[in-house]
């Protein structure tokens, strides 16, 4: 069964940055809203650094050696693009000599309701036998996160996937739990139980994308 990592169920400063980015008067400011998600990114990317096999080294200092165990192999970090660019750069700040993948997925609407989630562009390192950090804020229905998996795999066969999420309906959670496999984690920073018919997750936040890059205009 896929284990998921909810922050909220512990108090710590990720409920914190996770309180302004809901906050109306707080996430109209765009920097502040980027960096919020950013310092979730860093959060979790701490995290997922406890479950990374890592290895010993000796380190030479101006005065003697000092044994230190550092981390043996770098994740791939991969983001589906655009909101998840500011989470995916807080993860990069502590994965830093990190290879990173781009997914390009957007909703093609057919009705005001209905909608498909096409992929439109991939860029990635090979994968094969490689840990994958997959990022995108918000994970309502999980089709996008689903179909983004599917499309690493024209990239080689991950050894593990880390999915990171901030905010998740119940119903994402369970169909990503569904549709990927077993040596997935999923790390999420609350779980809302209700989504409107346009999969917008509610209390949610909003557009995350629009929030931190400005509105669109819809073809």
């Amino acid at each position: 069964m896929i284990k998921v990592h909810d922050f909220s169920k512990t108090n710590s400063l990720y409920n914190n940055f996770l309180a302004q980015l809901r906050d109306l008067k707080v996430h109209s400011d765009r920097m502040r809203f980027r960096r919020n998600l950013e310092r979730l990114g860093e959060i979790t990317a701490f995290e997922i650094s406890k479950k990374l096999k890592f290895e010993e080294s000796d380190v030479y200092t101006e005065l003697g050696v000092a044994p230190s165990n550092i981390i043996k192999e770098q994740p791939v970090v991969a983001t589906i693009l655009r909101a998840g660019l500011p989470l995916h750069q807080g993860v990069l700040n502590y994965f830093d000599n990190s290879n990173n993948c781009f997914i390009s997925a957007y909703r093609k609407h057919s009705s005001n309701d209905l909608f498909d989630v096409e992929i439109e562009y991939l860029s990635s390192p090979n994968l094969d036998d490689k840990v994958v950090i997959l990022t995108d804020p918000m994970i309502a229905s999980g089709t996008s996160m689903v179909l983004a998996y599917k499309a690493l795999l024209k990239k080689g066969m991950p050894r593990h996937i880390h999915v990171v999420g901030v905010i998740a309906s119940a119903e994402g959670i369970e169909y990503v739990r569904k549709n990927m496999p077993e040596n997935t984690t999923i790390w999420i920073g609350a779980i809302d139980e209700e989504m409107t018919a346009q999969s917008y997750i509610v209390p949610g936040l909003g557009d995350a994308g629009d929030l931190a890059f400005g509105e669109k205009e819809d073809n």
